[in-house]
């Protein structure tokens, strides 16, 4: 992971996701270029948690986190307050993927759902690594370090 050296922990809780070897190489391929385009520094560690669940599991998440009883596509939950350009923590934080959502969503953007998991992966990132979307000045920033990460993977623009 060009000198970031991450600990990932991958972990399939519910969903008719792709499986592991599949999941693991769309997460080997997301997080360099995530963690290129947001700059972060070489020589540095820490761990990460994916966790590919259901909606039913993420809705549960959502309410208690967000108070929005709701499922949603992806969650992030930092372990450590980080602001972009921070050093990491020796703990970045979990991402949690619903796979209902994701599949629907993929489904009616027409777009492959590998592409669609590795974007969300990528968000997920970002905001562990302190970026966020509550702004449009802070979306913008976003969804192009997302935008140029996914260009990195050969993957279309999500927001095209």
């Amino acid at each position: 992971m060009a000198g970031v050296d991450l600990d990932i922990d991958l972990m399939v809780e519910a969903g008719a996701w792709p499986d592991e070897v599949s999941l693991r190489a769309m997460v080997d391929r997301a997080v360099p270029a995530a963690l290129a385009e947001a700059e972060v520094e070489e020589g540095q560690s820490a761990e990460l948690s994916l966790v590919f669940t259901d909606d039913a599991a993420i809705r549960t998440l959502n309410a208690e986190w967000r108070g929005k009883d709701k499922p949603t596509n992806v969650l992030s939950f930092p372990a450590f307050p980080v602001a972009p350009g921070d050093p990491l923590p020796p703990m970045l934080g979990d991402i949690v993927l619903a796979y209902e959502t994701v599949a629907r969503e993929a489904a009616e953007e027409n777009k492959p759902l590998e592409n669609h998991i590795t974007h969300l992966i990528i968000h997920g990132l970002l905001h562990l690594l302190g970026y966020d979307h509550e702004t449009d000045e802070e979306a913008e920033e976003m969804e192009a370090l997302e935008r140029q990460a996914l260009a990195r993977l050969a993957i279309p623009d999500p927001y095209a």
